[in-house]
């Protein structure tokens, strides 16, 4: 695999785990689309540097298993803010 993209990879997982990073918020602040992110991060890293992937593995397991109560806070949000300023 070349260089770039072990790379790519082990700074995209060093993100994840500094900062608890979603694959969304990943994707973003690297300027590239959650596939690439997700497929670095399951595929490639596992590949490259197991010890790192079993790492960020648990995290993402974690965001995954909060993913409903994230939508669940953006959805309250939104209405919220409806209510403030009607249409």
């Amino acid at each position: 695999m070349k260089k770039i993209y072990r790379e790519r990879c082990e700074e995209i997982a060093g993100y994840v785990l500094e900062n608890g990073a979603t694959v969304r918020s990943a994707a973003q602040y690297f300027g590239i689309s959650k596939s690439t992110v997700h497929k670095d991060l399951t595929e490639k890293l596992e590949r490259l540097n197991f010890g790192l992937y079993e790492e960020v593995k648990k995290v993402l397991d974690k965001n995954k298993a909060e993913r409903h109560l994230r939508g669940g806070e953006a959805t309250r949000r939104k209405y919220l803010r409806r209510k403030e300023h009607p249409g």
